[in-house]
């Protein structure tokens, strides 16, 4: 049964890391609860109501990617892309979050398309192999920088953008404790060791004031104040077309290269380099956003975090089955599951990371041709706080490089037309 429903390989996955898998997964992306209501609630919208869309959202895209597509990813609102809906539609631009919810769901519906049409799968196929298998390590960059980031290892400097942070400071002393906590359990092979090290790191920052546990139980707040909220007004607007656009390439290459990374690190990916069942991913994420919308949601996405339960051993629908039943639980739950601070999921990220470059060896950074696109993609990540620029950047870059030293016959179609594309993405999005 778990075979047919989840794609369950008893020959070579066992039940225990399938479900540790989708713990891990859930724990290091539950800050999404906390963070998509404060970030659409600087919006004007109600954020006891965004927290429930959030959730439902989140349940109704995973259980997607773990039935249909079969595959250890989870879905939830996309980080940036949440920022892009408060900060720029809104509060920027003037529009409404009507209006921005209605962006939203025609980008879902566009995506829907996109994806019968097979049009998604056929723009990772014109991806040069090589740039495809940077990916995963400048996603390693990122959610390592994500990771000491939220855990305040890595602080703000008006001088330098980042520098260290206060070392005096118990929470980011309690981050320093639970990484070499975590680190150790893994040298030393213990099963689950991302995991046991996110529950004690949470346990430890109780006396030290970290970890604020407010109660266990609550109900789920009504989503009436934003379900359904569409502005059709302004559907032929220029300014809905751009916000349209610009949240289909963020979404696009965001989902491409967490796919591509994180398959990566999971060894599903072949010697040319395709995935099994991207075209069903692909659907997961698309209904995950349209579903989303309609809830009152910001663009769902499958997210980077997913690395996390893939090295705990998940390897099928069972670890995102996992992680969907996580999140139902949450919605009765949320204090609890809320009082995990970032300083304990933060050891999670970080040695994610470590794990995820494992494939830059894959690149001949002596030869520059297509060693400094790669770099490019790598760097750009972490640099930019945004995969899909990473992405992007790195496409341009090798169709230039390629063009200008007279290696254009290494080039085909689809990746000129695809830089072209991105290159007026950046001029006029």
């Amino acid at each position: 049964m778990l075979q047919k429903i989840f794609g369950f390989d008893p020959k070579t996955m066992t039940l225990k890391k399938e479900v540790m898998g989708g713990i891990t997964t859930f724990l290091t992306m539950a800050y999404i609860l906390a963070v998509n209501p404060s970030i659409l609630g600087d919006a004007g919208m109600d954020a006891g109501a965004v927290f429930t869309a959030t959730v439902v959202s989140a349940v109704v895209a995973t259980l997607v990617m773990a039935i249909y597509a079969k595959l250890p990813f989870s879905l939830a609102p996309g980080m940036g892309l949440n920022a892009f809906f408060a900060y720029t539609i809104v509060l920027t631009m003037g529009y409404t979050w009507q209006f921005a919810l209605t962006a939203v769901f025609l980008e879902g519906i566009i995506f829907i398309l996109l994806t019968l049409t097979g049009l998604r799968q056929k723009i990772v196929d014109c991806m040069p192999l090589l740039l495809r298998r940077s990916i995963s390590p400048g996603i390693g960059l990122f959610i390592a920088f994500i990771g000491l980031k939220n855990a305040g290892i890595v602080g703000q400097s008006d001088a330098t953008l980042v520098t260290l942070g206060n070392l005096h400071d118990p929470a980011v002393l309690l981050a320093c404790f639970g990484i070499l906590l975590s680190a150790v359990l893994l040298v030393r092979n213990v099963t689950g060791a991302l995991l046991i090290g996110i529950l004690v790191t949470t346990v430890v920052g109780i006396p030290l004031g970290v970890t604020n546990c407010t109660g266990i139980v609550s109900t789920p707040p009504s989503l009436a104040p934003i379900f359904c909220k569409f502005e059709w007004a302004s559907i032929l607007s220029v300014d809905m077309v751009i916000c349209v656009l610009t949240f289909l390439f963020i979404d696009m290459f965001d989902t491409i290269g967490t796919l591509i990374g994180v398959s990566n690190r999971a060894g599903m990916v072949d010697e040319q380099g395709n995935i099994p069942r991207l075209k069903d991913a692909f659907m997961a994420d698309a209904v995950g956003t349209t579903i989303g919308a309609v809830l009152g949601t910001s663009t769902v996405t499958t997210y980077v975090e997913s690395a996390s339960g893939v090295n705990v051993g998940g390897r099928s629908g069972l670890t995102s089955f996992t992680s969907a039943v996580c999140f139902a639980l949450a919605l009765f739950l949320a204090p609890l599951f809320l009082a995990i601070p970032g300083q304990a999921t933060a050891p999670a990220l970080v040695l994610v990371g470590v794990m995820m470059m494992h494939d830059i060896r894959k690149v001949n950074f002596q030869d520059y041709v297509s060693a400094i696109p790669c770099f490019v993609c790598i760097s750009f990540m972490p640099l930019t706080y945004s995969i899909s620029d990473g992405i992007l950047m790195g496409l341009i870059t090798w169709v230039l490089i390629h063009l200008c030293s007279g290696k254009y016959k290494d080039l085909n179609v689809g990746m000129i037309i695809l830089a072209l594309l991105f290159v007026l993405k950046y001029a006029f999005l």
